[in-house]
């Protein structure tokens, strides 16, 4: 362990590997998510290449990932099931409660070079209760897409001038966009103001930012829910209302869907990832050269404007609980975390790893791949994000969460009703897993706000 220059680290992680492990013929397994077998392929090539071992992959569902390998770790009664998963950032507490990872604190303190994180952006994820559990390799801050040649039409600026006695301009409050898509929205002309998602698995991060626009954390100090305060209710009244002025798609449509779709050229926004611009950027695209990007909006809080982003995906290399070589898978991980190894994967067009690095958006290839002004806007996103939800039992409050503002969405259950229902059920969660130490993990991370807007958030 020693400071090692960037464009070499790979090289280093690779050389002890092959000197302990490279005649032993072994081979590690990789369980991924569907859609990032192209971000993967060129590092585990690389890997082999340099190290003799082996690595055999296994392809796992995009959402439900975590579940399987838990479903999996408690069905192998030998171990070995799999050796390195890629779950999602936000289901690496449950994974942990439910002891499906490794620790790697201690590999890391034994093998990560002392210089290695100072170029990343986003690591917050990474660990849980004081401990380290994988790396993330993936920067998944959600960034806004707007239709540039609508917004820039002499037309269009003069009609919403006109209407509002503004500017058409992109939007810094949600107040603002929301006004924009009803403006956009002339469905008899089969134009639509967005492509937001609405379906049941994606639609609760949309309320996440509204909420949080508001001024208010989702949780005081104590661990009561805030969400079904006046600013809750406001936040999911709007969303609703937003809703009618969507595209006909928008309540099923899942990840890839929606990326076909907005690059369809016939709506004025989207919400989305890097992995949504690699397919709006691409040959097949309409919207290829034609989109405005920035953060998502945020909201008037104590009388200043304050832009809300929001890091909301991610994936992060992690080591199987029951692996029979947890050494060298953690170095494995470790490997593909390289600077010079993860930018390998984010070049890639065909998958949705995004930059996490700051080499990486110094990198000319995936400075094509995305395109210079998405870049700037990701960046940006990236380094002033809100973190997820990261406390034990987050897909147990995250699934309430989904289904109650689905469920007020699709008219079945009123907005108080449905809020009222989720903060009962977050509190039930909270007794169950004790509320002390859930107090202890909410307060870290209340403490990973951005500076913007800690003091802000009540």
């Amino acid at each position: 362990k020693h400071s090692t220059p960037n464009n070499q680290m790979h090289l280093e992680v690779a050389r002890v590997i092959k000197k302990k492990w490279g005649r032993k013929g072994l081979t590690l397994t990789l369980f991924y998510p569907k859609g990032s077998l192209g971000n993967i392929k060129p590092v585990v090539k690389k890997f082999i290449e340099l190290t003799n071992v082996k690595i055999r992959l296994e392809e796992a569902s995009l959402d439900q990932i975590s579940s399987e390998m838990i479903l999996k770790n408690r069905l192998s009664r030998k171990g070995g099931e799999f050796d390195i998963a890629l779950p999602a950032t936000f289901g690496l507490p449950d994974l942990v409660e439910a002891r499906a990872i490794e620790d790697l604190t201690s590999y890391a303190r034994e093998y990560e070079p002392p210089n290695f994180s100072q170029n990343s952006l986003y690591r917050l994820g990474d660990h849980f209760s004081g401990k380290f559990y994988g790396y993330q390799t993936d920067g998944d801050a959600y960034v806004m897409f707007y239709n540039k040649p609508w917004m820039d039409s002499a037309e269009n600026q003069k009609k919403y001038f006109d209407q509002y006695g503004e500017k058409l301009k992109i939007a810094e409050t949600w107040e603002e966009l929301d006004q924009q898509i009803r403006f956009f929205h002339q469905p008899k002309k089969k134009q639509y103001g967005g492509s937001l998602f609405r379906n049941k698995n994606y639609i609760a991060w949309e309320f996440w930012i509204r909420f949080h626009a508001k001024g208010y954390l989702p949780l005081a100090a104590d661990m009561s829910p805030q969400i079904n305060n006046k600013a809750g209710r406001e936040a999911l009244e709007e969303l609703i209302a937003t809703s009618n002025y969507l595209e006909p798609g928008a309540e099923q449509n899942g990840l890839f869907e929606n990326f076909k779709s907005f690059s369809e050229g016939n709506k004025f926004c989207n919400i989305g990832w890097g992995g949504t611009q690699k397919t709006l950027n691409g040959p097949k695209s309409k919207m290829r050269g034609k989109l405005y990007f920035s953060p998502t909006p945020g909201g008037v809080i104590k009388g200043k404007t304050y832009n809300i982003p929001y890091f909301n995906w991610g994936w992060n290399y992690v080591v199987s609980s029951t692996s029979k070589h947890k050494e060298l898978s953690y170095l494995f991980t470790l490997f593909a975390s390289t600077p010079y190894a993860s930018t390998c994967a984010v070049r890639e067009a065909s998958g949705y790893f995004d930059p996490f690095r700051v080499e990486h958006y110094e990198d000319e290839k995936i400075q094509e791949t995305y395109g210079r002004d998405f870049l700037k806007a990701h960046k940006k996103s990236l380094q002033g994000s809100i973190p997820d939800f990261y406390l034990r039992g987050q897909g147990l409050y995250l699934a309430a969460l989904k289904q109650g503002v689905y469920l007020a969405n699709q008219k079945k259950v009123g907005v108080q009703s449905a809020l009222d229902d989720v903060a009962s059920r977050w509190e039930s969660i909270t007794k169950r897993l004790g509320v002390e130490k859930q107090k202890k993990q909410w307060g870290f991370l209340k403490s990973q706000y951005p500076t913007t807007l800690k003091g802000v958030l009540k």
